[in-house]
């Protein structure tokens, strides 16, 4: 459509890009969502009431209330509270969040996420660091998990941006456990080393999908290969960091599948898996092909623990950071309904 990207900032002075607006066509499309046409009515299962198993409880509970209350007090920003996680309250309740950084804005456009989709030219808040340390330390925490979005526009992908995040985290709160769900960093593997080497516990990069999918679920910058990949080298350079992976169901996978990723990420060491239910967040997105029931979740865990995952956290409303903290307690996670 020739449309150009319009930088503007909101009120923490992070970049908002605005990318595709809604038009019409005779050929039946009724939005451009980052440069690919959606129908308006896209083939699914979403009509009509959602299971039963994907009624999140209320969150409640003394350690969440204080967690809430700091996040206000100091104007804090959690990935919780953005996504509208299901889990908030069992992870507030028990000290673990998830914290967003390097912006809101991502080079990327993968099928199944909301982020906005621009290019932050190079932007980064070079107080964030300390920021993020600071926010650790207020709301308590005793695990926190680092995320962000997509940066290509950074030469190093935003590695070195990622590690100082961390060790600032460390320097001030050393007792708090580090998890960094990262980019790929297009498979530089001295920027996985950057953020390796940098004092976390675990190193999480997320593959989504099974092969098959990966395209159209992922953005084309992202593979299949290229996520194992990072997460074997991540393991072999630095044995002691534990590594974690993510799939969403629900996008159209088949059993066999599954059972192959599972295959494929044992076989680059990958110890920690979470399964949970793909939810589309807005008609622009993919469909859901189908409700995973609690009994499959559970199944899917079986499968997983015996083909030698240190742990597989599976369930209709995991998310990869579900009770993150449970696995360096050698808990039993089991499933969340």
């Amino acid at each position: 459509m020739g449309e150009k990207d319009t930088l503007k900032t909101n009120f923490r002075g992070i970049p908002v890009v605005e990318s595709g607006r809604k038009y019409r066509t005779d050929e039946g499309f009724s939005a451009i969502k980052n440069g690919v046409k959606v129908r308006r009515d896209t083939p699914g299962v979403e009509r009509g009431n959602k299971p039963k198993w994907l009624r999140a409880k209320m969150p409640s509970g003394a350690g969440f209330a204080g967690v809430r209350q700091t996040v206000r007090e100091h104007r804090l920003s959690t990935v919780c509270e953005e996504s509208m996680c299901p889990n908030i309250g069992e992870c507030w309740n028990n000290g673990t969040a998830t914290i967003m950084v390097m912006g809101s804005v991502c080079t990327r456009a993968c099928r199944f996420c909301a982020v906005d989709t621009g290019n932050p030219h190079g932007w980064l808040d070079p107080d964030e660091p300390l920021n993020t340390a600071r926010a650790v330390e207020l709301m308590g925490l005793s695990y926190i998990v680092i995320t962000s979005v997509d940066r290509d526009d950074l030469p190093d992908g935003g590695a070195g941006h990622y590690a100082s995040c961390v060790k600032e985290i460390k320097k001030m709160n050393p007792e708090t456990a580090v998890e960094a769900l990262t980019p790929d960093f297009n498979g530089v593997m001295s920027d996985v080393e950057k953020v390796v080497d940098s004092g976390l516990e675990v190193f999480a990069q997320n593959v989504e999908t099974v092969k098959r999918l990966t395209h159209p679920v992922r953005d084309p910058r992202a593979s299949y290969e290229t996520t194992l990949a990072v997460l074997e080298h991540a393991k072999q350079y630095r044995p002691d960091v534990l590594t974690k992976t993510s799939l969403m169901l629900g996008l159209g996978e088949k059993n066999h599948e599954i059972m192959q990723t599972m295959q494929d990420l044992r076989a680059v060491g990958v110890d920690i898996l979470t399964l949970g239910q793909y939810l589309r967040p807005t008609p622009n997105h993919l469909a859901v092909e189908r409700y995973v029931t609690p009994d499959e979740f559970d199944a899917y865990r079986q499968e997983g623990l015996e083909k030698g995952f240190l742990e597989v956290v599976a369930g209709p409303l995991v998310r990869s950071s579900y009770r993150a903290d449970q696995v360096l307690q050698k808990n039993n996670v089991g499933i969340a309904v």
